[in-house]
């Protein structure tokens, strides 16, 4: 395969013509760490007989390590032909006969109600911020594509089903988003990381507490800029081009 081609602003990832270009010529490439770093986090929520979306599958491998700890029942979508062609034949060949991989926007989910038990997406949402402004006042276009994703995951999900984010978003920008009157899921989160952190929301369907009941959100001690950093010199810091967020 040749390089990843590399975008020249953050602004390419809302280009799905960059996504195509990159899936040709890149075989695998995980955001935000493999499974293996929040394997623990995920784990819990999961049974055999969990039906499963994964949104924005790009080449990652997490739907096959989900296939070999047990769930098999699992549906991969991407917006990219290209992603979509590659995985599935990455899949029959590697003997993963049973892993449903669509093409579909994640905006707009063609899927029935209340037909799956998880839905976890890990960076996809992140790309929708990459021109959102202030942070604290994201734009209205950024807004409502943020909301038509998380309608169609509320939507799509069943009833005491979970909804997983793994982001860079910090609690203090997505809690109000998350909380907003249109669902009725709980906020929870956590974080997975060393030096650097990550953040994973955990939406349970069906327990909405009021938002006045939900914790203060935590301390957060943002790691100082190290160009020696791993994830300073990998295409993940890319989403944080907001450094605001950094300094609080």
């Amino acid at each position: 395969m040749e390089d990843t081609p590399t975008p020249s602003t953050a602004m390419a990832y809302l280009n799905p013509s960059y996504w195509d270009e990159r899936f040709s010529k890149e075989e695998q490439y995980e955001w935000f760490k493999d499974y293996s770093h929040f394997r623990h986090l995920i784990q819990p929520h999961l049974t055999p007989h969990s039906a499963v979306l994964e949104l924005g599958c790009g080449n990652s491998q997490m739907c096959e390590q989900l296939h070999k700890d047990g769930t098999t029942n699992i549906t991969c979508i991407d917006l990219s032909h290209v992603a979509v062609q590659n995985m599935q034949k990455r899949l029959l060949s590697r003997g993963f006969k049973d892993i449903k991989v669509l093409q579909a926007d994640m905006l707009e989910l063609p899927f029935g109600d209340e037909c799956f038990d998880l839905v976890i997406e890990k960076g996809t949402m992140d790309v929708l911020f990459v021109d959102s402004g202030d942070p604290w006042n994201p734009k209205p276009e950024t807004l409502s594509k943020v909301m038509a994703t998380l309608k169609g995951v509320h939507r799509v999900l069943k009833a005491g089903g979970t909804f997983i984010s793994v982001t860079f978003g910090q609690p203090h920008f997505r809690r109000p988003i998350f909380n907003a009157p249109d669902f009725t899921w709980s906020v929870e989160w956590t974080t997975f990381g060393e030096t650097f952190h990550y953040f994973v929301y955990i939406l349970k369907k069906g327990q909405r507490s009021s938002y006045d009941d939900v914790p203060p959100t935590k301390g957060f001690e943002a790691p100082p800029i190290n160009l020696l950093h791993e994830e300073l010199e990998s295409e993940d810091f890319a989403f944080l081009i907001n450094v605001d967020e950094l300094n609080y």
